[in-house]
């Protein structure tokens, strides 16, 4: 996975401005705890744990104390340039309760190198890595008895930067405020899988060669939702995003999507979007690959087009499709409406999904949840000071 993770490039704060360090930590607790929601209540991001994390940056100061404070509303100026010209970036991330009690967390070096990825393109400051990453886990510690307990629940973390500079014309951020928010969530697919339906879109792009396809800002999200109305209208559960001329297959929604077919030359094989600049670096895609090697299946990360894919459901080569991402890790797919012609996609009838999209969900829960052990560094459990 070398050349597919090419990006991930340690990032640091500007010289001579003063580096985030996780060791200023100041921590003010909530007066008035609330009572989290009872989990089968729970719907994804619309409630929030007692406390927040913030560090303010300037471009004369650099990074500024880290404090851990009672959640609550921002207080940034209207001229923020964030309000006006999307300077934001954001990561998505979770955090699990394993058997013993302990939290854990899946792979957070891999968002902490894509978010200042992000913060790169945006020419907004970056940071040290492994502090932002101690100060997670110091404010997932604090608020754990938020984590749900059970399998599918987790607390959802959202890492976010956005540009607090008091200025109108378009150019680099001077002040910028970094923070994270959780939310405690529950099972993507409450009552099993649930296969989806998948409108595939010639008219709108998602992400372009030179653009902003392969990070996590919220420019790339708002233009989609749209496309996703009319797509949920025509009875479609998701948008799959196609590029250029020929409808090469990218993403779908807002995950990365993995097919597992036989191609034209008569291979088995796992196939999905390489990772041009335009499609997401995902966590979930990345470790999909990892244990197909494993498994010693063919992975191939090249493009293909959405004619080919027609042409393979015709032919009764497509073994499944699935998308992959941190919220669902997986969701399989059984339709694809293509050029107003509905494609269909096999899933086993007892579980609504195919046996490999079965197998990576297991193996990767698995490993979140603590029960199986995975890669060196793939679960982090977050202890005590």
């Amino acid at each position: 996975a070398g050349h597919a993770r090419r990006w991930l490039a340690a990032a640091a704060s500007p010289p001579g401005l003063a580096p985030l360090d996780a060791s200023r930590l100041e921590i003010t607790k909530t007066a008035e705890p609330k009572v989290p929601l009872p989990e089968d209540k729970l719907t994804f991001g619309t409630s929030f744990t007692d406390h927040m994390l913030e560090i303010d940056w300037n471009a004369v100061e650099g990074w500024g104390t880290p404090r851990i404070r009672p959640y609550g509303d921002l207080s940034i100026d209207p001229a923020a340039s964030v309000l006006h010209y999307a300077l934001e970036c954001f990561e998505g991330m979770k955090a699990y309760v394993d058997a013993e009690g302990r939290p854990r967390l899946f792979r957070p070096d891999m968002n902490m190198a894509r978010m200042n990825h992000s913060l790169k393109r945006l020419y907004m400051p970056g940071f040290e890595e492994d502090q932002f990453l101690e100060l997670i886990k110091e404010t997932v510690w604090l608020d754990q008895d938020w984590i749900p307990r059970g399998e599918g629940f987790s607390l959802y973390l959202r890492p976010t930067s956005i540009s607090t500079h008091r200025f109108l014309g378009v150019g680099p951020s001077k002040a910028s405020k970094l923070y994270m928010i959780m939310s405690p969530v529950g099972p993507y697919y409450p009552e099993g899988f649930k296969s989806v339906r998948l409108l595939a879109d010639s008219k709108n792009t998602r992400a372009w060669p030179g653009g902003t396809g392969d990070t996590k800002i919220g420019g790339n999200y708002a233009p989609t939702i749209a496309p996703q109305m009319d797509a949920a209208a025509r009875g479609y559960t998701q948008v799959l995003w196609l590029f250029g001329p020929h409808h090469e297959v990218t993403e779908v929604g807002t995950m990365n999507l993995f097919v597992h077919w036989k191609n034209e030359d008569g291979v088995d094989e796992v196939i999905t979007a390489p990772l041009d600049g335009t499609i997401l670096p995902g966590v979930t895609r990345d470790s999909i690959i990892q244990l197909c090697h494993e498994e010693g299946l063919k992975v191939s990360e090249r493009m293909y087009t959405m004619p080919e894919l027609a042409k393979a459901c015709d032919e009764g080569r497509v073994y499944e499709a699935f998308g992959c991402g941190t919220a669902a890790v997986v969701s399989p797919v059984n339709t694809i409406c293509y050029e107003s012609k509905d494609y269909t996609v096999p899933v086993e009838k007892e579980h609504d999904a195919g046996a490999l999209a079965l197998r990576m969900w297991k193996r990767l829960t698995d490993i979140q949840y603590g029960r199986a052990e995975g890669p060196p560094g793939w679960s982090v459990i977050i202890d005590p000071k």
